[in-house]
């Protein structure tokens, strides 16, 4: 077990030596997105937007920006990312003439995923803060557990994407059909209380609101320890379900 996880590190590893070398570029689209979103939606229409649920528009949709970077970072990780070091750059065919097996591939990526949406998130919120849209700073040490929770479940979304499509193009219709529904209907965006109920039990089937949700009662400091113990074990059960079937997938994947 101990050598196993030695192993899956070293493939952690290598993504971040990656990634650092260009941090900034790789870094500075994931803060400004949210912050050029804030001043166009939280701003500009705010303006004319009544209060949601007694706070101002731009509050509402704060939690929902740091939600979605984890969920942009993680699904695009496994998906363009993940294809193309296995497809164009043949990074995986080199790490298995060594030591490290699929399962350490498979392991390493996953905890690449889930640093990733952590520091990520934690990013994310950080600007917020300075915007003034989160209400108890000393609840902030907790915004890299949502973006664990939210890139686990996504990150094997992407994977899976990965086992299945047969070029780079088709994670389009993927993102089109699955991600862009998720991004639009988790509550991200309108309350959904006030939409159909087969709206609402649709959103409840979908990974991303459980997160939202997560996000909203730390930024706004609301409900923290009853939301979180009903929508966190939901995440949990998701990610064990769809990193299982990922892992049987892509194990298939790399060993043909």
């Amino acid at each position: 077990m101990l050598e196993t996880v030695k192993l899956s590190w070293h493939v952690v590893r290598r993504n971040w030596w990656v990634y650092r070398k260009d941090f900034l570029a790789n870094i500075s689209p994931t803060l400004a997105d949210p912050a050029f979103m804030m001043l166009s939606l939280g701003v500009g229409l705010g303006a004319f937007v009544a209060d949601v649920g007694g706070r101002s528009y731009m509050a509402f949709l704060a939690p929902g920006m740091a939600v979605s970077t984890a969920m942009f970072t993680s699904f695009f990780e496994t998906s363009y990312g993940f294809y193309v070091r296995m497809t164009f750059e043949n990074i995986f065919k080199a790490m298995l003439t060594t030591p490290i097996g699929i399962r350490e591939v498979v392991i390493g990526e996953f905890i690449w995923v889930a640093r990733k949406s952590a520091l990520m998130a934690a990013c994310v919120t950080v600007v917020l803060l300075g915007f003034g849209l989160f209400e108890n700073p000393w609840l902030l040490p907790l915004s890299p557990i949502i973006g664990i929770a939210i890139g686990l479940p996504l990150g094997a979304m992407g994977l899976l994407s990965t086992c299945y499509v047969s070029n780079i193009n088709q994670f389009q219709t993927v993102y089109s059909f699955l991600i862009a529904p998720l991004y639009f209907m988790s509550g991200i965006f309108f309350p959904l209380d006030q939409m159909p109920a087969w709206a609402q039990w649709l959103a409840a089937a979908l990974p991303l609101h459980h997160g939202v949700r997560l996000a909203q009662s730390l930024f706004w400091d609301e409900n923290l320890l009853q939301v979180w113990a009903i929508h966190l074990p939901i995440l949990l059960v998701y990610s064990a379900g769809l990193l299982a079937w990922a892992y049987v997938q892509l194990r298939k994947k790399l060993q043909t």
